[in-house]
């Protein structure tokens, strides 16, 4: 009986060491997001980080905590964008581009007339 509960006492603080890395890490990554704070303060944080953490976190959460979501918000829709923004660029070819690709096939002998029929009509559509 002693295993079992050995077993549900690592499990518990298995996942709140885990829980606690996490925290660290969004903090940190916070830290070096935001374009507002300074070097020496972003310093400070960080040796805060180092040698008082736990305290250092909750002091962190609670005065910049408003702010952690803002930025993580602005950066996901920046992200968002990027994303967006290269699909557009790769995926679109102008009906001009989508003709002359199966023109190509067509003259190489990779499709037959009547696909190229269609491709051209679904390009012009």
């Amino acid at each position: 009986m002693s295993n079992f509960w050995d077993l549900i006492w690592l499990m518990l603080s298995a996942f709140l060491f885990i829980a606690y890395l996490m925290i660290l890490f969004q903090i940190i990554v916070d830290l070096f997001r935001d374009s507002e704070l300074g070097g020496g303060s972003k310093v400070l944080w960080i040796i805060g980080l180092v040698f008082i953490p736990m305290l250092t976190a909750i002091i962190y959460i609670i005065a910049r905590g408003k702010g952690m979501a803002a930025r993580q918000s602005a950066s996901m829709q920046r992200a968002k964008a990027d994303t967006d923004a290269y699909i557009r660029s790769v995926a679109a070819k102008s009906p001009a581009e989508q003709i002359a690709d199966a023109k190509s096939l067509l003259d190489a002998g990779t499709i037959s007339h009547d696909e190229y029929a269609k491709l051209k009509a679904k390009a012009l559509a």
